[in-house]
């Protein structure tokens, strides 16, 4: 791709340079462990990543991490996977996200919003108080460091209070949102053998009430490992038999206790499918998520206590964790718990006129379809402390860029970043000293060796490659759940590249060191920001009897759309009729959850697979890109290579 210097989208003043707190650490830092002074970002970022350890005990200086016993030294082992951070180091991430509870009692650490769009505010003490209450209350069920402790829950105050206890205490929280099917959350769940579940009645969205009493039961039929379940009546419902009830644990004023664990000590499991088995249970650290998160949130998105920060997403999703994270700049998180587009297209820049939200975050998705319904934020809405529009999920077309230049604010700074789950943080994406570029990421991350390789591992840079980090990041996985020879975790990242993560991006990594993100490089769906596996999809289809085999595919579409289709051989005698159309979209949508519904059902002849016998997907995915049949597959690897002409056909009547 060419990237002859065009005009910057926006540049950021010099007063706001001046201000960001990127570039009062850089001075701070060159000052006190050797950083560059001059050079700007580009400076800075070589020296974070050349100087790696430097780097991140600066980072741990600066923010003042609490650390309970000193650590020996910042890193044991660098090896990937496997680097061992701060070795001997204990502390604890709760007591950090509540610090502010001691200097802003009474500002509200939360806003919680429903789709009244009123805002309820939490005080950072009152937060403190029932983090205090049910932390002693969790201990006293007798759950120990190490515990798993489960919430299927929505984007509300309970959530956040829910996981801060259980890291007070020094378990691993988990959750799920409550739009998955039983069957999603059980797979999840059962692999880490909760001893507690907080779990909501029901929950709201797009003005109905869905009840979940049902699926509530089955969860707790199924997790043989639960000492206690706890009710949140979110509906309003009496708490079911032997469930304890949410306000009697959180009633009473203690002050939280915080258990020092090792820097490495679990903090939460999140889930990321891969396209086959069981979603991967991926393990991050109190500490390594304490520190990337200060990185990300206090120097890249700029966060102070003067800030108000909101960011749509729900609890099954890495952006839900990172926006509680916001708690550690002693910012003020906005709660949505809604749908994004209730009552109408605009929902969500109300939300950010009515919390007077600073940085809002959405999806790419949801700023092309503001774009496509002509909404008018600027116009219709007081959006004057709006400085920051945040994307990712998917990557933001020049057109969103555009769109929200003109409609938004001129003045408005556009980051579009990108990272994973499995880091729950971003490569790439938000500075705010450097220039904004039509449909391009700023930069790579402090400390993140970001680099585009080919197949042999040579770094291109003006050329599409593979995603790659050649150095660790403290919020790399520690391990996944249920693997004990780390196998499955290997094979995830590092399989490619001996040593070096391989993220799963097509990227480019221009002259410039901005980033072109081109979507993902292997099979894994990923909707609204939540990646997932074909296999779940596979499971609940199959199961219908008129269903033989199917194939799911998704493609980033040039407008930033994503074109879902699920393809399906039908059993003899069976016909794709809208009976079996909307069977199949109810299957998925109740076992499952909505975000899962395909775009389009589309019957095929059969579905291609490897000479062992594994669905192909990849290559049908690059046919429906328009990649040529010989080029998109190794077809001596294939069964039946005709009927990967009917893949072919499509893509072409397509367009």
């Amino acid at each position: 791709m060419s990237t002859a210097n065009p005009s910057p989208l926006w540049q950021p003043a010099p007063e706001r340079i001046a201000q960001a707190q990127i570039t009062k650490f850089q001075a701070w830092a060159a000052e006190h462990h050797g950083a560059p002074s001059h050079g700007g970002y580009a400076a800075l970022h070589r020296w974070s990543v050349d100087e790696l350890d430097t780097f991140w005990k600066a980072v741990t200086e600066w923010f003042d991490v609490g650390f309970s016993t000193p650590y020996a030294r910042v890193l044991g082992d660098r090896s990937m996977p496997g680097a061992e951070w701060f070795p001997g180091a204990t502390l604890n991430y709760a007591e950090h996200a509540l610090r502010a509870a001691g200097t802003r009692a009474d500002e509200p650490a939360l806003l919680y919003v429903d789709e009244t769009h009123e805002p309820t505010p939490v005080s950072w003490s009152e937060l403190r108080r029932q983090v205090g209450s049910l932390a002693a209350e969790l201990r006293a069920l007798g759950v120990h460091p190490g515990d798993r402790v489960s919430g299927y829950l929505p984007n509300v105050p309970q959530a956040v209070v829910a996981l801060l206890a259980t890291a007070a205490v020094g378990a691993v929280w988990t959750s799920c949102a409550p739009d998955f099917g039983a069957r999603s959350v059980l797979d999840r769940f059962q692999q880490v053998e909760p001893v507690v579940l907080f779990t909501v009645d029901g929950y709201r969205y797009g003005g109905k009430e869905h009840d979940r009493r049902d699926v509530v039961a089955e969860l707790r039929g199924e997790l043989p490992t639960l000492r206690a379940v706890v009710h949140i009546p979110l509906l309003g419902t009496e708490a079911p038999e032997g469930a304890l009830d949410w306000s009697t644990l959180t009633s009473a004023d203690v002050k939280p206790v915080f258990e020092p664990v090792p820097f490495d000590h679990p903090l939460w499991v999140l889930y990321s499918s891969g396209t086959t088995g069981l979603p991967k249970a991926i393990v991050q650290s109190q500490g390594g998520i304490l520190v990337e998160h200060l990185k990300q949130l206090g120097l890249h998105c700029d966060l102070s206590t003067e800030d108000r920060f909101f960011w749509y997403t729900s609890t099954g999703w890495m952006m839900w964790n990172f926006l509680v994270s916001g708690l550690l700049t002693g910012t003020t998180i906005v709660l949505y718990d809604g749908s994004p587009g209730y009552p109408d297209t605009g929902a969500q820049w109300r939300i950010a006129e009515r919390t007077g939200a600073t940085l809002f975050g959405t999806s790419a998705a949801y700023v092309m379809a503001c774009r496509k319904a002509e909404v008018h934020p600027a116009r219709d809405f007081d959006l004057t402390r709006v400085r920051c529009v945040a994307t990712t999920g998917s990557p933001l077309p020049p057109d969103g860029f555009r769109w929200l230049h003109d409609e938004v604010g001129e003045d408005l700074w556009i980051a579009s970043v990108s990272g994973g789950t499995d880091v729950c943080s971003c490569f790439a994406g938000a500075v705010p000293t450097l220039p904004v570029y039509i449909g391009e990421l700023q930069a790579a991350g402090l400390g993140t060796d970001l680099q585009s390789w080919d197949p042999s591992g040579k770094p291109l840079i003006d050329e599409v490659g593979e995603l790659v980090v050649t150095n660790p990041m403290p919020s790399m996985p520690i391990r996944f759940w249920n693997d004990p020879d780390g196998s499955r975790y290997h094979d995830s990242y590092f399989d490619t590249y001996p040593g070096v993560w391989r993220h799963g991006d097509w990227i480019t990594v221009t002259s410039r060191d901005s980033v072109v993100i081109h979507g993902r490089s292997d099979s894994t769906l990923n909707r609204q920001g939540v990646r997932m596996g074909s296999a779940d999809i596979y499971e609940a289809v199959e199961r219908l009897p008129e269903i033989k085999e199917s194939l799911v595919i998704g493609i980033e579409q040039p407008d930033g759309g994503y074109w879902m289709p699920l393809f399906v051989q039908l059993a003899p005698g069976a016909a794709l009729d809208e009976a079996l159309l909307n069977r199949i979209k109810q299957t998925i949508r109740e076992q499952l959850s909505p975000r899962h519904v395909p775009d389009e059902v589309i019957e095929v002849p059969g579905v291609p697979h490897t000479l062992t016998g594994k669905r192909i997907e990849v290559p049908v995915k690059r046919l429906l890109q328009g990649t040529p049949l010989d080029k998109a597959v190794n077809v001596g690897s294939v069964d039946n290579v005709e009927l990967l002409r009917f893949y072919e056909d499509l893509a072409r009547k397509r367009g």
